[in-house]
């Protein structure tokens, strides 16, 4: 599927599912002020609220659900040449069920793909997909190729249903050989304007660990995130590619940079009881996500600077910087103050 060459493909009607979320929206914008793109259309079941819609500058919103077969009459009467999905939902929608949430990521998917794959005007499929397809565990390499997957199968609806989407477009590059298939598989995502499941786990003044571990923790700047998806719909070549930011950044390191107090628990003890203490933020975390705080995930990027020709502005460490910045996080107590309760808790559970 990988290709090593540079699209020469120029797209000139673009349609991005998912344009009223953060990352969809913000790939709409870009996209809009690029003069090379004829025409953008945005596309999602939500109506985008006046700042979003705004953002979109000339971008035309059309309101439709990909799950509908309708959707081909959009992409037909637009001429739509290139389709990006970045729709992917990483939790149920509100007030929504799990069973709600698979079936906009994956029924969506499979009758979005279908309709390409009928599409005479399409040349490109882009799909967003996220480092969690690798799961989490402790035998986990010291970092993830794109050829590599998951050691067992993830615990965490989103990773599974990005897995299976995944297969929809390979199978979609299978039956259309003429197409441009790239995914792009994106590291968590942090910075200022966007309130990841990192950034919410580190805005708790106690943050929990798991004792014994450090997980090792790779990130993506938001505006890197959205670029790459950029750079992948505007001259990308076919291929599955990680996207993450220079570096590694230890858990421990992260929660004293942000100024939180590190509460190191059992693993047990982490996902129950720490868990449902924590307040909200933690308890609305997926297994997947718990596990991301206990083993981290690193990729090998190789491939982004190579063959999708991305290089991330950000490093880990600068995206994370950045977060803390834009969060104004504040130290909740002395460091040296942190440092001593810090070294008392360990030695009070290592009694």
């Amino acid at each position: 599927m990988n290709d090593c060459g540079r699209s020469a493909y120029e797209p000139r009607v673009v349609l991005v599912a998912g344009a009223s979320g953060f990352l969809g929206n913000s790939l709409v914008a870009r996209l809009a002020r690029n003069p090379d793109v004829e025409r953008v259309v945005a596309v999602d079941n939500r109506i985008p609220n006046k700042d979003l819609m705004r953002r979109m500058g000339r971008a035309e919103f059309v309101r439709a659900d990909i799950r509908n077969p309708m959707i081909r009459k959009v992409i037909d009467d637009n001429e739509v040449d290139t389709v990006v999905h970045a729709g992917l939902m990483s939790r149920p929608p509100s007030g929504g069920s799990r069973a709600a949430m698979k079936d906009l990521n994956v029924l969506g998917a499979m009758q979005l793909f279908a309709v390409c794959q009928k599409a005479p005007s399409l040349r490109k499929v882009v799909l967003r997909s996220a480092s969690a397809v690798y799961g989490g565990d402790p035998k986990d390499p010291a970092k993830f190729t794109e050829e590599m997957g998951a050691r067992k199968r993830p615990s965490g609806a989103f990773a599974r249903d990005a897995i299976e989407v995944e297969g929809y477009l390979r199978g979609l590059a299978r039956r259309r050989p003429d197409l441009i298939t790239s995914t792009l598989r994106l590291s968590p995502i942090i910075g200022p304007g966007l309130a990841a499941r990192v950034g919410r786990y580190l805005r708790l003044p106690m943050t929990p660990t798991v004792l014994g571990r450090d997980a090792r923790l790779q990130l993506l700047h938001e505006q890197d995130a959205y670029s790459a998806l950029e750079t992948a719909t505007l001259a990308g070549p076919s291929g599955t590619f990680n996207v993450a930011g220079d570096g590694v950044l230890p858990l421990s390191q992260a929660i004293a940079r942000s100024g939180r107090v590190e509460m190191p628990l059992p693993y047990t003890v982490f996902r129950g009881v720490g868990r449902a203490l924590m307040g909200p933020m933690m308890r609305e975390f997926a297994d997947e996500q718990l596990d991301y705080f206990r083993y981290g995930c690193v990729l090998d990027t190789t491939r982004m600077r190579t063959e999708l020709g991305f290089q991330p502005r950000w490093t880990t460490l600068q995206a994370f910087d950045d977060f803390v910045r834009g969060a104004g996080l504040r130290p909740v107590l002395d460091p040296e103050l942190v440092t001593a309760v810090e070294t008392r808790l360990r030695g009070l559970i290592g009694a």
